[in-house]
């Protein structure tokens, strides 16, 4: 029994790593493909910002970029 779980018993740990690998490469690639696709938001959002000194019309930008953005991903 000694010689099967010297063979196989950090099998279990391995599986569970991978599987937390995985899903943190999923994970780190989502969050850039999302940046990837906020950029051009965040860029027009801070021209008019730098146009008006209103935040909220910067923020309004922003989310009017980003939501055309991200439907046209879809």
């Amino acid at each position: 029994m000694d010689i099967v779980y010297a063979a196989f018993g950090n099998l279990g740990f391995d599986i569970i790593a991978l599987i937390g690998l995985v899903i943190l490469g999923l994970i780190i690639i989502f969050l850039i493909r999302l940046l990837l696709i906020l950029i051009p938001a965040a860029l027009l959002a801070f021209v008019v910002w730098l146009l008006t000194g209103s935040l909220f019309w910067a923020g309004i930008a922003f989310l009017v970029i980003a939501a055309l953005s991200i439907l046209k991903k879809l």
